[in-house]
Parts: structure tokens; sequence; C-alpha cells
């Protein structure tokens, strides 16, 4: 089970309608504009999807399924998540498995080597 914000619950009831008039299917992710209509949906037309949908929004360059996977893994992480969190969100068997998936933002890594006292603050000297 995983959890959904609005946006995808909204994306999905929208996608599922469209998905009643391919004639239905026990599938999540169908075949909504090729043949045959209400099949599984390969691999390779998933991409094609993800090219489809990056054009579309301007990005600039082409997205896939797996970059949106590793910025899923990524923004839980910058958003205080857990490894183990981030693993059994990716749904990936081992810790280590996590690691390719989680890149922290730069604001991120900023922020944490802020956090750490220099040694002239620690010894009192870098006050004035």
């Amino acid at each position: 089970m995983q959890p959904l914000d609005f946006l995808v619950v909204q994306a999905f009831d929208q996608y599922a309608d469209e998905r009643l008039g391919a004639g239905g299917s026990d599938f999540l992710l169908v075949n909504l504009s090729r043949e045959p209509l209400g099949a599984p949906m390969p691999p390779a037309a998933m991409g094609e999807l993800f090219e489809r949908l990056s054009a579309r929004a301007k990005l600039g360059r082409k997205v896939g399924p797996h970059m949106a996977r590793r910025a899923f893994g990524s923004n839980v992480a910058d958003d205080g998540g857990s490894w183990d969190e981030v693993q059994m969100l990716l749904g990936q068997e081992h810790p280590g498995s996590v690691t390719p998936y989680v890149i922290p933002d730069r604001s991120r890594v900023r922020e944490a080597v802020e956090r750490v006292p220099s040694p002239r603050e620690l010894s009192g000297r870098g006050q004035r």
C-alpha cells in the first residue's frame, strides 16, 4: 500500500474514467490510445508517455519513469523521511537499494553544513 496525495488521486480518477472507455481492465496502467485498448501498457509505451508529457510541459529535457522514481525518493528524504521510509515507499527489498534513488537537495546539504559549528565557535574565539 502506498500513500497518495490529492493531485495523484484526482489524476487517477480522471484516468480511471478514460480507462472505462477503453473497455475496462483490471490493470492499473493500460493502453488508452493504441491497440490493443485495455491491454497492459508495456514499458516502452510508458517511456513514450513520459516523453510526450515532458514535451507538453516544455521541460527542455526528456523525463522518464525512472527519473520520477528518483525524484520521489529524493523528495521524501528532503522532507525528513528516513531511509527505511524511503525504502518502504519505493518498494525496495534491501536498505542499500535506496542509495541510487536519493539525491540530496543542494540547499539541504548547505543547511547541514551550516548546522555544524566551526572550531572557532566551539573554542569561543569566533565571538566578538
